[in-house]
C-alpha cells in the first residue's frame, strides 16, 4: 500500500492533542454525545485510536472496529485495542459486515471522494442505522484560519501571527486537508439517501481561546469549530 498522509506523523498527532487537552476533551464530549446508544460502531479514519481509547475508558462507549489508511496510525490504534483494517474509505468493504453506527471523526477533511465513501457506508449500515460526519467546517473560524495558514505555507507568516492558538495544528497536517463546508456534507448525505439530519457542535470560542476550557456540546452547526452532522438510513 502506498505511503499515506499521516504515516510518520502519528506520534506528532497524538502529541498535539495531548498538548491541547481542553480542546481534546471538548471534541471527545461531542463524539460521546452523538455516539450515545450507538450499538455496533465502526470508525472510519480512526487514526491512532486516541478518541476510541478515551471513549471506552471514561465514557463506557465501545468502538471496537475501524479503518485507517496510515499503517503508522493503525499500529498505535491496534495497540489500543481496536481491530483495524489498513485501507482507505474509498475502497472499504467493512469486512462484509453491517453496523448500527458508522462515524467519521475528523476524517472527512482528509478524504478525496467523500461521496463514494458515504455510499459504501450506506451499504454497510443496518436499517435505522446512523452515519456521523465530524470535522472542522470550512466556514468556521478554524476552517478559515487553516486555509489561510495553508495558503501562506507556515504559522510563522505575519498574516497569521497573533491569531492562532498557543499550540497550533501541525502545518503538515493542515496542508494535507480539504476542508468542506457543512452544507457540502449535508448535500452528499442527502444525495446518497440519508435523511433525518441532526447537528451538534463544540469549540465555540475564537481559536486563540478554544483550549482555555472544556466545552459541553450544544445543538446546531452555526457557531462551532467542530461540528457533527448525523443522518439515518431508513430503507
Amino acid at each position: 500500500m502506498k505511503k499515506q498522509k499521516f504515516d510518520e506523523l502519528a506520534k506528532k498527532y497524538d502529541y498535539w492533542f495531548l498538548q491541547n487537552k481542553n480542546m481534546l476533551y471538548s471534541e471527545v464530549k461531542l463524539v460521546a454525545k452523538v455516539l450515545k446508544e450507538g450499538g455496533d460502531i465502526y470508525s472510519v479514519g480512526c487514526g491512532s485510536g486516541l478518541f476510541e481509547k478515551i471513549l471506552r475508558e471514561e465514557f463506557d462507549i465501545h468502538v471496537n472496529y475501524g479503518l485507517e489508511p496510515s499503517s503508522d496510525m493503525a499500529s498505535i490504534a491496534t495497540s489500543r485495542g481496536l481491530k483495524v483494517d489498513v485501507t482507505t474509505a474509498e475502497v472499504a468493504t467493512y469486512g462484509g459486515k453491517t453496523y448500527d453506527t458508522i462515524i467519521y471523526n475528523g476524517s472527512p477533511s482528509y478524504i478525496t471522494d467523500l461521496e463514494e465513501c458515504v455510499r459504501r457506508s450506506y451499504k454497510a449500515l443496518r436499517k435505522g442505522g446512523k452515519i456521523i460526519l465530524i470535522d472542522v467546517p470550512k466556514e468556521s473560524s478554524y476552517g478559515l484560519l487553516y486555509n489561510l495558514a495553508m495558503s501562506v505555507g507556515s504559522w510563522d507568516d505575519k498574516l497569521v501571527q497573533g491569531v492562532y492558538p498557543r499550540n497550533p495544528y501541525p502545518i503538515e497536517m493542515v496542508r494535507s486537508a480539504n476542508w468542506r463546508t457543512t452544507q457540502e456534507k449535508i448535500d452528499v448525505l442527502e444525495k446518497v439517501g440519508f435523511s433525518n439530519l441532526t447537528f451538534a457542535q463544540t469549540l465555540t470560542k475564537h481559536p486563540l481561546y478554544s483550549d482555555n476550557i472544556i466545552e459541553e456540546p450544544i445543538e446546531g452547526y452555526d457557531s462551532g469549530d467542530y461540528v457533527a452532522v448525523c443522518a439515518y438510513k431508513f430503507d
